[in-house]
């Protein structure tokens, strides 16, 4: 059964969540794990394209967007079927395609908006007896 982590950050700063996304997709390329970044948009997956290049000097994390060729894969539409490690989420929802993977990070901001939504989709796993683990930043 897939196990859901969830990630609160306490900065409201308008990149903060991105940033722990490409930490945190670093650090699960580095254990071997193919990723998928779930943005919801296209210009969101075109912004972390970006931010995954420049957010940590001396990082190299090969990604790409809408693509199976490299472990890790920016998408805004449902992922190719190579990917079921690690779904980090970074929607106000659930995706309907989440079942599939092992592990999803998901990430909360620190605005209210982005408290309630986390809280929604807390409550919606929970409700269907999905392992959860909480961690703050």
């Amino acid at each position: 059964m897939t196990s859901i982590d969830f990630y609160l950050l306490s900065d409201a700063g308008a990149d903060a969540v991105d940033r722990i996304a490409c930490r945190l997709t670093e650090k699960a390329y580095r254990l071997g794990h193919r990723v998928f970044l779930f943005t919801g948009d296209q210009q969101r997956a075109e912004q972390l394209d970006q931010l995954l290049w420049t957010f940590s000097q001396g990082s190299f994390v090969p990604h790409e967007i809408a693509g199976s060729d490299a472990p890790v894969c920016i998408g805004y539409q449902e992922p190719p079927e190579e990917f079921a490690d690690v779904l980090v989420n970074l929607t106000g929802e659930v995706p309907g395609f989440f079942s599939r993977f092992d592990r999803v990070a998901e990430l909360v901001g620190a605005t209210e908006k982005a408290k309630q939504d986390g809280r929604d989709r807390y409550r919606y796993y929970r409700d269907r007896g999905y392992a959860l683990d909480t961690h703050n930043l």
